[in-house]
């Protein structure tokens, strides 16, 4: 009797000694029930499932220190622990049931200390491994590593915020090659579609060898890995100078648009169509780098999660309006160099501001309506090599979540901008060519339109194509390059604005001398 009672640290093999049958009975034919509903696919609630299994094992009465049962998906474990409780090891090295791949978790002894500390008592903690996901899922389109969720509690006892992390070690004998690995945790009741979804907050993902993935989580819950198809995660080190980067180029661009803004609303002379879709672009611009700066503080935890999606709504919405504003400006630089006539176009400004800033509008409103959860904290994985082995980390911003909508919707978008600019670029070049070659001798006028043009390939985001070169050897001169000058991209429109402006001060300078100088000779 006293063999079967004992509890080996690094197995979880024990059976429960036949004295506690019937009492275990009502758990292991709740697992079976779990089991037929996953296998029938029929209409189930999962966190009724779960919590129910839950709370039998915690009411379950057993001899000796440890009770498990096991179903051919699930695997249930109860321990007792005392408050002088020193750590547990478990370890499924040897199940018959995962014959393939292991899994351990290593409790440290700082998890009974809060519960021991307001009430010195007997606690249980119960330990449930489920080789499926049908009871774990969620709109976030990635896998699980192994199909492997493991999950721990204690008691009624809410256990968080451990200075020594629970370590988590899930072996594997797959590739990984191609996909980012992120530690995560259930968190219930953070989505409207599903009983909650899977969230890396608390937990740090490393990878000692190649066959292993180490999670170090400072709560209990549920924990997986999740496996998400990704470009090669950013390294930590770079974090810090590109952090540096951003904060200060979206700072100057929010000053310099502000200012731009602002001696507009001043200067009454000009009120053009060209220089309305100028301050348009401004105000995208303006409302991009803001959005932009305020993203990262408010996907912290403590932050409401609704405000974090809002946040990431705006932020999708500004870049949207950005880039169309972009594409207007290619548009009406084609109309000025293409139709030579004067060309008349009843509320022009008008219909442009509802393209730039309705289509991002409406296009932002659909995504909330059909899949609200695409907004809200988006993960970026940092990689640290250590060693032999790789640790990551994370961090988080309110950005796009959806692999979907990011496609389409930023990726793609910004594609066919870039694209239809870069092209109305290079025609409106070759015409500019052109029109320098039939004048007998180049003269002051030619090269200015050349300057003129140079200077638009900053007004036409030509920059923003450098987002698709973020692979293989380009990752890292990319990262830079991107970062500099679209963080700085409003600074440049504000050179811009200021050599529009002293050039057109110029015009009207020497056609008031020129009307003087008539005026005078009369």
């Amino acid at each position: 009797m006293e063999r079967r009672g004992a509890l080996f640290l690094g197995l979880c093999l024990v059976t429960a000694r036949s004295g506690t049958a019937d009492a275990s009975g009502e758990s292991l034919r709740w697992m079976q029930r779990m089991e037929v509903a996953a296998r029938s696919r029929r209409p189930t609630s999962p966190p009724e499932f779960i919590h129910g299994l839950e709370q039998r094992l915690l009411n379950a009465t057993f001899g000796g220190h440890n009770l498990t049962l096991q179903t051919r998906t699930i695997q249930s474990l109860a321990f007792r622990l005392g408050c002088d409780f020193a750590g547990l090891s478990l370890s499924s090295s040897t199940m018959e049931w995962v014959p393939q791949t292991r899994h351990a978790m290593q409790f440290p002894a700082e998890l009974t200390q809060n519960a021991c500390r307001a009430r010195p008592r007997e606690l249980r903690l119960i330990c449930i491994y489920f080789l499926a996901t049908y009871y774990f899922q969620s709109d976030t389109n990635a896998s699980l590593l192994n199909n492997y969720v493991l999950g721990a509690q204690l008691g009624h006892e809410h256990v968080n915020n451990l200075r020594e992390p629970i370590n988590i070690s899930f072996w594997h004998n797959q590739s990984l090659e191609g996909y980012m690995v992120t530690c995560v945790f259930w968190k219930e009741g953070a989505s409207q579609h599903y009983w909650g979804v899977w969230s890396p907050e608390g937990c740090r993902t490393e990878q000692p060898s190649p066959s292993q993935v180490l999670c170090r989580c400072n709560h209990l819950s549920y924990f997986a890995v999740l496996m998400q198809l990704s470009a090669a995660p950013v390294p930590v080190e770079l974090l810090a100078p590109l952090t540096y980067i951003s904060l200060v180029g979206c700072s100057i661009s929010v000053v310099a648009s502000l200012l731009t803004l602002l001696l507009h609303v001043h200067t009454r002379r000009q009120r053009d169509s060209i220089t309305r879709i100028h301050m348009n672009l401004h105000a995208s611009v303006l409302l991009l780098n803001v959005a932009f700066l305020l993203s990262p503080m408010l996907a912290l935890t403590p932050v409401p999660g609704s405000v974090c999606a809002a946040l990431a709504a705006v932020l999708h919405f500004a870049l949207l309006s950005c880039l169309t504003w972009m594409a207007i400006e290619g548009f009406n630089l084609y109309l000025l160099l293409g139709r030579v006539y004067n060309i008349y176009i009843r509320r022009y400004v008008l219909k442009l501001c509802a393209v730039g800033w309705g289509v991002p509008a409406f296009l932002v409103l659909l995504v909330l309506a059909v899949k609200s959860s695409a907004y809200g904290p988006r993960t970026i994985l940092l990689s640290d090599s250590q060693g032999n082995g790789t640790s990551f980390q994370n961090m988080s911003m309110c950005w796009v979540r959806s692999p979907e909508v990011h496609s389409v919707l930023v990726m793609g978008y910004g594609g066919l901008t870039s694209l239809f600019n870069l092209v109305v670029l290079a025609w409106a070049l070759r015409a500019l060519r052109r029109l320098k070659a039939r004048e007998k001798a180049p003269g002051p006028r030619a090269c200015r339109d050349t300057v003129t043009v140079l200077g638009l390939t900053v007004l036409l985001g030509t920059t923003w194509a450098l987002a698709f070169f973020s692979f293989g050897v380009f990752l890292l001169p990319q990262l830079f390059l991107f970062t500099v000058f679209n963080s700085l991209y409003g600074f440049f429109l504000f050179l811009w604005f200021c050599s529009r402006r002293c050039r057109s001060e110029a015009v009207a300078e020497a056609e008031m001398e020129a009307f003087s100088s008539a005026q005078t000779v009369s």
